[in-house]
């Protein structure tokens, strides 16, 4: 998985009923783009994240854009 600061991340729920979570990239550790990504959660908490397969990433506009 690669991203980059900026970019957002959704963990969709893993049982029905649970929400989702959503927040942003504010630094990559992980090698070429990789994790672990310091994010910054919309409830206002911080913390490294290793993304797993409940997670899917909305690219900044601006990558969006350079990758078409």
């Amino acid at each position: 998985m690669y991203a980059s600061v900026g970019d957002r991340f959704v963990v969709h729920g893993r049982t029905v009923g649970s929400p989702e979570r959503h927040g942003v990239i504010t630094e990559v550790r992980g090698v070429a783009g990789g994790p672990p990504y310091l994010v910054r959660w919309d409830d206002g908490h911080e913390g490294l994240f290793f993304p797993g397969a409940d997670s899917t990433i909305e690219l900044r506009p601006a990558r969006e854009h350079a990758r078409t």
